[in-house]
């Protein structure tokens, strides 16, 4: 799923460079099978350029990120090899009553007239089953609609994964932001060190304020160094994916502040209906009306018969002979089966009213988390920080001019980086919380804006 298009790779370590933008939908049909191709051309249509002059070859986007956990991550192999076990019953069920040679010989190795085999009688038979009740229609049905209940858990495990993919490439985007905020930190300690040396050597600043900016700048090394850490840590994390242990990128591309245009809550919620949770439900209360259905036709008795010849060895001649027999009161040995199928299936309509009222919890959760991640995102970036980069320049100026003290210089220029980290840490949830919901409403936010404009254009079919 795209759930947010990555693109645009970072030229240079700076601040705010990530591009993170969201592109109009386009079909994106993976190489896996029909069923996955059609639900991820459907679900996570769109189309992210990766041939910009300043991409380059180690460089991931979201599009190759989920190209390769489809195809070589291993929780959705085991589908395939259920399908093809299905496949097998699907063969088996649809066959019919097979036919049975049966041998009889009777009144032998007897006394005395019926010594020996001198009056035995042989009986050569051909039988089997004519069943009843449309037993073998039903038992198909059975099977297709287990096939039809696991493509629904394919869908639900693969939009599972796809937003595995997607929060664990919002991470690595994130450490990335952290580690360019890191390295400017550093060059601002440095400046500030800098600063407080000329003053010190000036006589105007004590020493202990030099030995101050030193350790702050020490602390600023720190906290790059561990940061850095944190990047290789996630880069790990998002290449494991796809199986992969050492990650052959080095970034990854995107832009942390752009966001998609608010959807009402309660057209999300509309969304969430046809969320593959639910459509499992609806495909397993089928299962089951197909196995009451089979319940039911065992109580129409099978009519077993049978045909063969006779051969009496006392006279010498050979007759035909035939018989058919079927079970009596066959009905009520299904009471049992049918009433369990019904009492699953009203087991199964409790659970989706149950399933359906913690997707909205869930999505209001994410849907409120969002709206106010993206407010703190929008303000902090286009407001506070401005504003403190500005106090910070002024501060500067006023320490060198002897007005400020260094407390005063060292205080405003932590103010404006505890405001970048925040706005990193905000435009990361507000990521993270729109990939929430787009797991939720299996489609992208930006399908949502426009209703079924999309749909009716043909770009999400």
């Amino acid at each position: 799923m795209s759930f947010y298009h990555l693109e645009k790779l970072v030229p240079s370590l700076k601040l705010n460079s990530l591009k993170l933008r969201h592109r109009s939908w386009n079909k994106i049909i993976f190489a896996s099978s029909p069923m996955v191709s059609l639900f991820i051309s459907t679900l996570l249509t769109s189309t992210i350029a990766m041939a910009q002059s300043n991409v380059t070859a180690t460089s991931l986007t979201l599009t190759q990120a989920i190209k390769q956990t489809l195809q070589k991550n291993p929780n959705l192999k085991a589908f395939k090899y259920r399908q093809v076990s299905l496949e097998g019953q699907q063969q088996t069920q649809a066959l019919s009553p097979g036919y049975e040679l049966g041998f009889d010989i009777e009144n032998f190795s007897g006394t005395g007239d019926l010594s020996g085999v001198n009056g035995a009688e042989f009986t050569i038979s051909l039988s089997s089953v004519i069943e009843m009740g449309d037993k073998r229609e039903a038992r198909i049905d059975v099977v297709s609609h287990r096939s039809t209940l696991l493509a629904a858990q394919k869908k639900i495990e693969t939009l599972s994964l796809l937003g595995e993919v997607t929060r664990r490439y919002i991470e690595v985007i994130n450490a990335q932001e952290l580690l360019i905020l890191a390295n400017a930190a550093i060059t601002l300690a440095e400046e500030t060190l800098f600063e407080v040396e000329k003053r010190s050597n000036a006589g105007i600043t004590p020493v202990a304020e030099v030995n101050r900016a030193k350790a702050a700048f020490g602390t600023a090394k720190l906290t790059a160094y561990a940061q850095q850490q944190q990047l290789d840590i996630a880069k790990r994390a998002l290449a494991m994916l796809w199986k992969e242990t050492t990650p052959k990128f080095t970034s990854v591309v995107g832009d942390l502040y752009q966001f998609p245009i608010d959807v009402d809550f309660n057209r999300l919620f509309a969304k969430v209906k046809q969320n593959p949770a639910i459509a499992l439900f609806v495909s397993e209360q089928r299962l089951i009306d197909a196995e009451l259905l089979l319940a039911r036709s065992q109580s129409s008795g099978d009519i077993k018969w049978s045909v063969g010849l006779r051969q009496n060895q006392e006279i010498n001649e050979t007759s035909l002979v035939a018989g058919f027999s079927m079970p009596l009161f066959s009905a009520k040995r299904t009471y049992g089966a049918v009433s369990s199928a019904l009492a699953a299936k009203d087991e199964s309509t409790a659970k989706q009213e149950a399933a359906l009222l913690k997707l909205q919890a869930q999505l209001y959760r994410a849907y409120a988390s969002r709206k106010q991640a993206v407010y703190t995102a929008n303000n902090l970036k286009n407001h506070i920080i401005p504003l403190l980069e500005q106090a910070l320049n002024d501060a500067q100026n006023a320490y060198q001019a002897g007005r400020y003290s260094y407390l005063d210089y060292l205080t405003a220029r932590e103010e404006l980086l505890f405001a970048k980290r925040a706005l990193i840490d905000s435009a990361s949830s507000a990521l993270r919380f729109g990939a929430d919901i787009e797991q939720l409403i299996a489609e992208p936010l930006t399908a949502s804006s426009y209703g079924s404009e999309l749909t009716d254009q043909g770009i999400l079919q």
